[in-house]
């Protein structure tokens, strides 16, 4: 039985005011933007002395796009994410989109195995991305209806390094079209006048793809060295893990969730954020079963992308558990 001592100092620990109010609003964000219905999805959660009224001085963001890697550089965010962890790459070695280098680090990696596909009405002819280019085709072409969402850049990318452009893909008779529902049914955009689906998820979608008949392009060992150079990694679309393929397409990996911060963010401030992690990884949900794998979170990995270094302090806490 607990003493009155013992509940005391448990209510002094977890249900001080400032703590309730706090968890009350970040477990409501939390179902909120669980919600089907619900369309505001992006979350930013706040943190600041209770005794100060100086600006917020923690600032965790979930945006996953360009915005996360500019808040973050610029000190408007502490710690954002971003997928394809490809994106940080480039970030940090200056490439890409990114003139310079920018001074930031990993804290870990979410899990992932994702890539990009490019499927094609049969009709068309397009078996490669470099088919493109090379027979000019009218492709009508579904892409995520998010006009800030990664996958647009990656396209460009992809496109540049196959030798065309989206101004091509017009001046060819064709159009961009910017359609919902990326995660479900992707190809019934099809049905709606498009011709062509260029989307990641590619194992919610893909045989639905396919047996709606599109056939899904490949990427040259040329057009993949290119991307590589930018600091992007190749996936393989096996027939072991989508039995309609008639063959393993080689095409661009869009995995992992990469959890970042500045390189200078203070030591202690990181040690806490991944005590944090450690500490909630049984309530914080993943792409698998059980408490994050944090084992594999900090270890290189098809699945978790880690071509930027750890922040220091992280690499010290993570082997101080076990996990590097």
């Amino acid at each position: 039985m607990n003493t009155q001592s013992d509940q005391a100092e448990g209510h002094d620990k977890w249900l001080r005011a400032p703590a309730m109010r706090s968890r009350f609003v970040i477990e409501v964000a939390a179902e909120l933007v669980a919600m089907d219905d619900q369309h505001f999805k992006r979350a930013r959660v706040q943190l600041r002395d209770k005794e100060s009224d100086k600006d917020w001085r923690i600032n965790l963001t979930a945006a996953s796009t360009m915005e996360s890697i500019d808040s973050v550089v610029n000190g408007e965010a502490t710690l954002s994410m971003i997928n394809p962890a490809a994106v940080l790459t480039m970030a940090y070695r200056g490439t890409g989109p990114f003139s310079s280098r920018l001074p930031l680090r990993l804290i870990t990696t979410f899990p992932s195995s994702d890539a990009c596909v490019l499927a094609v009405r049969k009709e068309l002819g397009v078996k490669s991305f470099e088919d493109i280019a090379a027979r000019t085709p009218a492709l009508k072409l579904s892409v995520r209806e998010q006009r800030d969402h990664c996958l647009h850049m990656v396209f460009d990318h992809v496109a540049q390094a196959a030798g065309f452009t989206a101004a091509n893909l017009q001046s060819w008779g064709g159009e961009l079209r910017y359609d919902a529902s990326p995660r479900r049914a992707k190809a019934l955009a099809i049905a709606n006048g498009a011709n062509a689906v260029f989307e990641e998820a590619a194992c919610m979608w893909i045989d639905e793809a396919i047996e709606q008949g599109l056939e899904i392009a490949s990427m040259s060992e040329s057009t993949l060295k290119k991307l590589e150079a930018i600091g992007y990694r190749r996936a393989i679309l096996s027939r072991r893990d989508f039995a309609r393929l008639p063959h393993d397409i080689a095409t661009l990996d869009f995995s992992g969730w990469a959890i970042f911060v500045r390189a200078d963010l203070p030591e202690k401030l990181v040690s806490q954020i991944c005590m944090a992690v450690e500490a909630r990884k049984h309530l914080i949900p993943w792409q698998g079963n059980g408490p994050l794998p944090l084992e594999r979170m900090c270890r290189d990995s098809p699945q978790t992308p880690m071509d930027v270094p750890l922040h220091p302090a992280a690499e010290r806490y993570w082997k101080s558990r076990g996990y590097i």
